[in-house]
């Protein structure tokens, strides 16, 4: 007599995974573009637009709401798209290389508009990665 022993995995779904994920990237690349920042800051870069100063906190605070956008899209993308994590990358890219076009127009120096630009790229190294990742190819 054979018998046969059937294990449930307990995993959690992918769902809860994606938005896990989506949440830890948030937070980790709020507290990073909030680091690059205040380094900027403290070897001279002004955090100055248009003659109003932006805080360190500020940069975080905007990170983690658009991050959230990606993440709700990723979410969208998951339930809707044929190819989630290929129209999630080639997107979030897209809209990557968007967000660099306010900051080099901005009424700012040079060094300001590298260093926001170098924000929005830090940022989107963090999150559009471990996102995709939780993403179906």
């Amino acid at each position: 007599m054979t018998s046969t022993a059937t294990t449930t995995p307990t995993t959690t779904s992918t769902f809860g995974a994606l938005i896990r994920t989506g949440l830890i990237a948030t937070v980790a690349a709020s507290a990073a573009t909030m680091a690059v920042a205040a380094v900027g800051h403290a070897v001279g870069i002004s955090l100055d637009v248009a003659d109003a100063p932006i805080p360190v906190t500020g940069f975080g605070v905007l990170t983690a709401v658009f991050s959230l956008v990606g993440v709700v899209l990723a979410a969208l993308l998951s339930r809707f798209a044929r190819r989630p994590r290929r129209t999630f990358v080639r997107t979030t890219v897209v809209l990557t290389v968007l967000s660099l076009v306010p900051d080099v127009i901005a009424d700012a120096g040079a060094g300001t508009k590298a260093l926001l630009m170098l924000t929005h790229l830090v940022a989107a190294a963090i999150v559009i990665p471990a996102v995709a990742r939780r993403l179906a190819a």
